[in-house]
């Protein structure tokens, strides 16, 4: 760290004796938060998407997924994108991104990423990966609004 670089206020041992990993509720505002800086452009291929934050995915989706643990996914997209709504269509159940909060904050132990990028990098991914955006795009996306 040079002279010119603050200091963290975390960089103090005893300064963590106070701070928590975030609740379900705050992760929910985060997710929000984040969700609201993406490009209009992009969120609108989401129209009317519900952020969901819940601790692990459910067994029928470690179950469907083949996951060898509930540890092994940050996070969801369930629903039909805009480009794949038809009028004739059934009606169906909104669009719902689900962010899982232990796995994300176990990832987040280990790597060295804010969560707010982690959150940012796992909503882009959901909602890219659903539409076929490419790698390429979706690091343009998460480029666009860190």
């Amino acid at each position: 760290m040079s002279a010119d670089t603050p200091a963290s206020p975390l960089a103090e041992p005893l300064a963590w004796r106070h701070v928590k990993a975030p609740s379900l509720d705050e992760m929910e505002i985060i997710a929000a938060d984040a969700y609201g800086r993406l490009p209009e452009t992009f969120r609108t291929l989401c129209e009317g998407v519900i952020l969901r934050v819940d601790d692990f995915p459910t067994d029928d989706v470690v179950t469907e997924m083949k996951l060898e643990s509930e540890f092994d996914i940050l996070g969801l997209f369930q629903g039909v994108g805009l480009p794949f709504r038809s009028e004739s269509a059934p009606t169906h159940m909104p669009n719902m991104i689900w962010l899982y909060r232990r796995p994300i904050l176990d990832y987040w132990a280990e790597h060295d990423e804010t969560l707010g990028a982690i959150i940012t990098h796992v909503l882009v991914h959901e909602i890219g990966h659903h539409f076929g955006l490419s790698d390429d795009d979706m690091e343009a996306i998460e480029a666009s609004v860190l």
